[in-house]
């Protein structure tokens, strides 16, 4: 879990904000990847080539995917069809 604060550690910042306002929905934004995340969990990870999306949060409830959604500026439909044809691919992203 990433907390809701920006620093920096010498490598580059960390930066994370709310998802309109909603306290438990974050983007995270590293050097190296943006993240989703949704309470305690890792729903999305955005690097400059690919998205990943947590195999088993993904699609956790109708709030994970509202905002999920937001982060991925689609629907679920869509996103669906991106892990089908392997454009997402599902790994574990909270282990």
């Amino acid at each position: 879990m990433i907390k809701n604060k920006t620093s920096s550690y010498g490598i580059g910042y960390v930066k994370v904000k709310n998802i309109n306002n909603r306290p438990n929905q974050f983007i995270i934004s590293t050097p190296d990847a943006e993240y989703f995340q949704s309470y305690d969990s890792v729903i999305a990870m955005r690097t400059e080539n690919k998205i990943y999306l947590d195999e088993n949060y993904w699609d956790y409830s109708t709030t994970t995917g509202k905002y999920r959604n937001i982060f991925l500026n689609e629907n679920k439909k869509l996103t669906e069809t991106k892990i089908k044809n392997n454009t997402y691919l599902l790994v574990d992203l909270n282990n």
